[in-house]
């Protein structure tokens, strides 16, 4: 069970945690393909859970690598991107298509995907193994799933058009990416 401890194996306990996390996201979107709302955003909370955890377990046990880093972004692209414009798709846009502006879907979905995979990658071109910054600049994507969940809930309400919640994800994509200091947790 050394193995777990030992900061070089790609299996060790805070990659593992990180692949609890891609799990998550992969019974996410199972879930969500299936019009099962309430699983989906369990498993989405759930990933967000390991997300914190595994940052933790590499902090504390000095199992911080280059190759955690990478995967941690490649489990935040899913969890934390992929995922909540899927939700957003399946739980508020599909069906709706001929009611709305496609370009406006289409631009306001891959706007929203670009926007997380470049902050994602610039955060890794950013970072040291073992370093955890003060602030975040620019919103992280895991708070950037969040605000997109926030918007979702605003939707149920009625209070808001799904109109609305696209150019809400196109605002939440430019923040991604924008200059604002977000302290680290």
């Amino acid at each position: 069970m050394s193995f777990l401890f030992n900061k070089y194996n790609h299996f060790n306990l805070a990659n593992i945690v990180t692949f609890f996390n891609i799990a998550s996201g992969l019974f996410a979107i199972y879930f969500l393909t299936h019009h099962q709302f309430f699983a989906a955003a369990l498993f989405a909370w759930l990933a967000g859970g390991f997300d914190i955890v595994d940052g933790k377990i590499a902090r504390k046990y000095n199992l911080s690598t280059q190759f955690g880093i990478q995967l941690d972004s490649f489990a935040d692209f899913l969890s934390f991107v992929i995922v909540p414009t899927m939700f957003i798709y399946f739980a508020v846009i599909d069906t709706k298509e001929p009611f709305l502006s496609v370009p406006l879907i289409i631009f306001a979905f891959v706007y929203y995907v670009i926007s997380g995979l470049r902050r994602l990658i610039q955060f890794n071109i950013n970072a040291d193994e073992g370093k955890v910054e003060k602030y975040f600049t620019g919103v992280p994507t895991p708070l950037g799933a969040i605000l997109l969940w926030i918007v979702y809930l605003i939707f149920l309400t009625g209070f808001i058009s799904e109109t609305f919640v696209l150019f809400m994800m196109i605002i939440i994509g430019y923040l991604l990416n924008s200059k604002v200091k977000i302290p680290h947790l």
